[in-house]
C-alpha cells in the first residue's frame, strides 16, 4: 500500500499542496496533522508508523515534513529499507525503490551506522595529509548547515571510492564539481593531483 504524510506547523493554514503532490504519487492512504515537527506528540504520524508493512511505500512531499534532525531521518530510511518498506520524497527525488535510491539507501546505511569512525578517521588522515604537505591547521570555515551535510555525504561517496565526481554531483544535486573539491576539503580530504587526469572524473 502507499501512504502518504502530510504535516503543517500550527501557524500554516493550506495543505492542499501537500495533498495535491500525495495524490498525484499515487498514495491510497493520506495521514495528516497541523503540528510542528519538533513536537513529540505526532499521533497521525504514530498512527502511520504503525501500520506500515512489508512492500508497503511512505511518501512524503518534502523530507523535512517528517520533522526530524537530518541523522534521525537517515537511520528511518534504514529501518524502514530492513521492514522492506521503501521511502520517497517528492522534492528532494528520493525513492529507495529505484537505483539512484537504493544508492541513496546504501549512503544512509554506512552513514548511520559509521558515521562517528568515518569522520574520526577523515579528520586525522586529513591533517596528516595536510602535514606531509607543510600545512596546518583544520577544515575551512564558512559553510552553512546544509552545506555541511552535503560534505560529509560527498566525502562519504567519494572515499567508497565506486562513484566518479559527475556521479556523486548528480547524486548529491552539488552545482559544480569545484564546489565538490571545497567540500571535500572541508572534510579534510586532500584532493591536489586526484582529479586532473584521473578516472574518477
Amino acid at each position: 500500500m502507499i501512504f502518504g504524510y502530510v504535516r503543517v506547523s500550527k501557524n500554516e493554514q493550506n495543505q492542499d499542496l501537500q495533498f495535491d503532490a500525495l495524490r498525484k504519487a499515487g498514495c491510497e492512504k493520506i495521514f495528516h496533522e497541523k503540528v510542528s515537527g519538533a513536537s513529540k506528540e505526532r499521533p497521525e504520524y504514530a498512527k502511520m508508523i504503525s501500520e506500515l508493512r512489508k512492500g508497503d511505500v511512505l511518501v512524503v512531499w518534502r523530507i523535512d515534513r517528517l520533522g526530524r534532525a537530518t541523522y534521525e531521518l537517515i537511520k528511518l530510511m534504514v529501518e524502514w529499507k530492513d521492514m522492506g518498506v521503501d521511502f520517497r520524497s517528492i522534492s528532494e527525488g528520493i525513492d529507495t525503490s529505484t537505483k539512484m535510491g537504493r544508492l541513496w539507501y546504501m549512503l544512509s546505511s554506512v552513514f548511520a551506522e559509521n558515521e562517528r569512525e568515518i569522520l574520526m578517521e577523515r579528520t586525522i588522515a586529513g591533517l596528516e595529509a595536510a602535514r606531509a604537505r607543510g600545512r596546518v591547521g583544520g577544515r575551512p570555515k564558512g559553510l552553512t548547515k546544509k552545506s555541511k551535510e552535503l560534505a560529509s555525504l560527498a566525502a562519504i561517496l567519494y572515499q567508497s571510492k565506486k562513484y566518479t565526481t559527475k556521479q556523486i554531483c548528480e547524486q548529491l544535486k552539488i552545482g559544480s564539481k569545484a564546489t565538490l573539491y571545497n567540500y571535500l576539503r572541508h572534510e579534510g580530504i586532500p584532493i591536489e593531483g586526484w582529479f586532473r587526469g584521473s578516472k574518477r572524473e
